[in-house]
């Protein structure tokens, strides 16, 4: 079977295509861009086209017959105009979203899917499981949102009986499977687009609780959707002891890897003092507070609640922070605009850039930099800025005084995160 993957750049949709792959199906795709993913799919030897037009989906099913074309949610803002969507329409091919494909490749391999869901710390959460898997020799399939150094973005495992699977909430994706086992890392009302009510949202999680078999939370998201513990749901206290024993950076780090030690040994029966021992050693994945060089790194970060955890990690790192921060899709923005207000308060320096732009059209109106600079608490200590050698020479400046300087970007290509990866590989930013 030939599966046409659209958006192949994204973090969803490249490790399903990677998986795709390895389990034995003829893999293609797009993207409008390039990117760091794609040139990693590349590497992997999947053959890909940037841009999306209708001669390059027909020149490709010409030669290879395309079975199933399979595509991102960001296609949904064009529906019938989209020229690939057209073609598979005009010429009867099957198409739908990720989940629909996930859950044809889990049920012909007999697989069993545990998702880890939720707000914040899904992608590290996800990692640290496949990492604890790997390191006892479990066998496993798995996809994941980010690159890591010990495994591919995605995996399928012939002999494995599970399929570990980053599951998003977005577009209700997470809603289409019946997982095996769920773990819930944090929820707190985001992707307003999709959920318009807080309700809405807490609504979804208690549905996908319902749809699986068995569910690992914590206190205060349980007591948030106002449910208790029982025989299918693991309810962890908040301050449970596991995450004392846990010495990594970041009380949400360790509060993630709480989660994933309790998963690991309800799963495989591990005891406890060996999968600690496991996750303190854990490296960490792509673009989670990584360091690109010495006092630089780069992080996800783009909610409220996720770039306050991020600064907690990096104050535990060092006193003297510096944050450029890229916001992340203006609908988004535009709903938590007032959140900022103090959130940036315990930080250096702050330096604003133009809001990175996915999924919606990038000609819509636009918050400004300084539409969200009048709303800070200490407007004193930011200020707005480019991806230019000004940027550059103010971050080096920042590092030669001791500063941890901490890039927060959710965006992919054209993002801050690929900026400032080309200009320390560059030379520009050194300290």
């Amino acid at each position: 079977m030939h599966v046409y993957f659209s958006g192949i750049g994204g973090t969803g949709i490249g490790p399903l295509a990677l998986i795709a792959l390895q389990a034995g199906f003829e893999v293609s795709g797009s993207d409008m861009q390039e990117s760091q993913y794609t040139h990693y799919l590349e590497e992997k030897g999947i053959h890909l086209s940037i841009g999306q037009s209708e001669d390059l989906i027909k020149e490709i099913h010409a030669t290879h017959p395309i079975d199933w074309f399979v595509y991102s949610s960001a296609l949904d803002q064009f529906k019938s105009t989209h020229p690939e969507l057209r073609f598979v329409k005009e010429h009867n091919i099957r198409s739908s979203k990720r989940d629909e494909f996930i859950a044809h490749l889990i049920e012909e391999k007999k697989l069993q899917m545990i998702a880890v869901s939720g707000t914040n710390g899904k992608t590290t959460t996800t990692a640290m499981l496949i990492w604890l898997c790997k390191t006892i020799n479990l066998p496993i399939s798995y996809s994941l949102g980010a690159k890591i150094s010990f495994g591919e973005m995605g995996a399928y495992t012939k002999d494995s009986t599970y399929f570990i699977y980053e599951c998003d909430e977005y577009d209700r994706n997470f809603l289409y499977f019946f997982p095996h086992f769920s773990i819930i890392t944090s929820i707190a009302w985001d992707h307003r687009d999709i959920y318009p009510t807080r309700s809405s949202y807490n609504e979804a999680f208690d549905q996908f609780i319902n749809q699986s078999e068995k569910v690992l939370l914590y206190q205060k998201d349980a007591k948030l959707l106002g449910r208790s513990g029982d025989n299918k749901r693991i309810i962890l206290e908040d301050s449970n002891e596991l995450i004392d024993r846990i010495t990594l950076h970041g009380l949400h780090n360790r509060q993630n890897a709480a989660l994933a030690i309790e998963a690991a040994h309800r799963l495989t029966g591990h005891a406890y003092d060996e999968l600690v021992q496991i996750i303190n050693n854990f490296p960490g994945s792509n673009r989670r507070f990584e360091r690109i060089i010495d006092n630089v790194y780069s992080d996800y970060a783009h909610t409220p609640e996720k770039i306050a955890a991020t600064l907690q990690l990096a104050h535990e790192i060092n006193k003297d922070v510096v944050v450029i921060y890229e916001p992340h899709n203006n609908d988004r923005q535009k709903t938590i605009i007032n959140d900022y207000y103090s959130l940036f308060d315990s930080v250096n320096k702050l330096y604003w850039l133009p809001t990175y732009i996915a999924r919606k059209d990038a000609d819509t109106v636009q918050l400004t930099p300084k539409d969200f600079l009048d709303t800070l608490d200490k407007k004193t200590n930011a200020q707005e800025a480019a991806m230019n050698e000004v940027l550059a020479e103010e971050i080096n400046k920042a590092i030669r005084r001791g500063n941890l300087v901490l890039c927060l970007s959710a965006g992919g290509g054209g993002s801050l995160d690929e900026w400032i990866r080309k200009t320390c590989h560059n030379g520009g930013i050194h300290g």
